[in-house]
């Protein structure tokens, strides 16, 4: 499942294990592409190995300015509350995977 974040539950939600934060916008082309490989990939992976956040970089503006976010969709990966890897533009899921792969 793929869950709704918050400029407010940010540090909360993102604070253990690993988690991907999709800043994306409703009006952004690619975002549209991104999300449902997202749903995809969060059927396909239990969320004790990988939580799926989505945030609206319109509605909430201070943590995408935080983490420096010029371009989406960006997909931010945190392990543990540390970022860990940042990659933008639309991702399949297969490289989705390898990325998850990789930082786990």
């Amino acid at each position: 499942m793929v869950h709704v974040l918050t400029d407010a539950r940010f540090e909360e939600e993102t604070s253990q294990g690993l988690v991907l934060v999709d800043f994306w916008a409703p009006w952004c082309g690619p975002c549209r592409m991104q999300g449902p490989i997202l749903e995809q990939l969060a059927e396909e992976i239990h969320e004790d190995d990988l939580k799926i956040f989505k945030m609206d970089v319109d509605e909430n503006p201070n943590t995408a300015r935080n983490f420096g976010i010029m371009s989406i969709p960006t997909l931010l990966f945190k392990k543990d509350g540390q970022v860990v890897k940042q990659v933008a533009g639309v991702h399949t899921k297969e490289q989705l995977k390898a990325i998850v792969s990789e930082l786990s």
